[in-house]
């Protein structure tokens, strides 16, 4: 008797609980801004899409551009915006902490590949041993992204230092990159926009991109793909120059493995939502679920500074540096 009314009590505890977590959700509203890689443009759709079932009353606004030029549009423009996720968490250390954000979350991985599709000259020839030779074929064209505003500009351009060595090729990195420049855009939508009307063959692009878009890709080895954290070291003897901070001045990128991070801006119009977001997004059942599907393994829960002023409810995402 004294166990059935336990239960009984325990199950009206669960339905009160639910109710309020229920009402809590329904009632949380107002406008989410995020800014965003190209690369996670599918992925963050599909979880908006099923954050928005539980926070009807949150209506949020997306926008894509290369994870720098999203920074800057904060830092230079100082245009509103709640969250930003950045395909190299660096950019959010290095250009919004400490002034416009306090803390950065690890999330999920990816690597770098070459993509293509059928009609691309030599697409049945091209491999993982022969993609250099084939890319610096006279009647072959290839598109990467532009490194002062995308990190996968600046990767594809470690990941060729990193094949000179990888290859035996001295010169190689040069070579690549001093032929097709006109190929050069900000984003990954603009490159697929390339391939999609046949003015490419190849993009140094995401693998995640690739498998979001159903398109065929290189699997570069991992001594160069920027994805193996057991080369770390080797990845980071690789650097380039990116447009720095202030006008005029530069800052040296150094090759390592592709990390994204997330954060909340300090000056967040919407912090309530953009925490349940966060919440949502990050938890393994729901938005990494999604992330996974989508090629973007999750690192949760990885080291990050400033762990102290993470808000409670995203402390279980990450841990505090040793």
């Amino acid at each position: 008797m004294v166990m059935t009314r336990f239960v009984i009590l325990l199950f009206f505890s669960f339905i009160i609980q639910t109710m309020k977590s229920q009402e809590k959700a329904s009632t949380l509203s107002g406008d989410l801004i995020i800014f965003h890689a190209g690369s996670l443009s599918v992925p963050l759709k599909e979880v908006a899409a099923e954050f928005n079932k539980i926070y009807p009353n949150i209506k949020i606004y997306m926008e894509s551009a290369g994870s720098v030029a999203s920074a800057r549009k904060i830092t230079d423009l100082n245009k509103p915006c709640d969250i930003i996720a950045s395909s190299d968490y660096g950019v959010i250390d290095n250009l919004l902490i400490p002034k416009y954000a306090d803390w950065n979350i690890k999330f999920v991985s990816n690597e770098l590949s070459i993509v293509y599709q059928d009609k691309s000259h030599y697409s049945n020839q091209i491999n993982a041993k022969n993609w250099f030779d084939i890319l610096m074929k006279k009647d072959v064209a290839f598109a990467r992204a532009d490194p002062n505003a995308d990190p996968c500009g600046y990767r594809t351009i470690m990941t060729l230092q990193l094949a000179e060595d990888f290859y035996k090729r001295p010169g190689l990195a040069k070579m690549i990159t001093d032929k097709d420049q006109n190929f050069i855009r900000p984003k990954e939508v603009d490159l697929l926009a390339l391939l999609e009307t046949e003015s490419i063959d190849y993009i140094f692009l995401y693998r995640s991109v690739a498998i979001q878009h159903q398109l065929k890709y290189v699997t570069l080895p991992d001594e160069i793909n920027l994805k193996n954290p057991a080369y770390a070291d080797k990845y980071s003897k690789v650097s380039t120059e990116i447009t720095g901070k202030e006008p005029g001045k530069k800052e040296v990128v150094k090759g390592e493995p592709m990390i994204y991070g997330i954060t909340i801006l300090r000056n967040a119009p919407d912090k309530p939502a953009a925490i349940a977001f966060l919440r949502f997004l990050l938890s393994k059942d729901k938005g990494m679920k999604i992330m996974e599907k989508n090629g973007q393994p999750s690192v949760i829960p990885m080291e990050t500074k400033n762990f102290e002023k993470l808000p409670e409810e995203l402390k279980p995402f990450a841990i505090p540096m040793k």
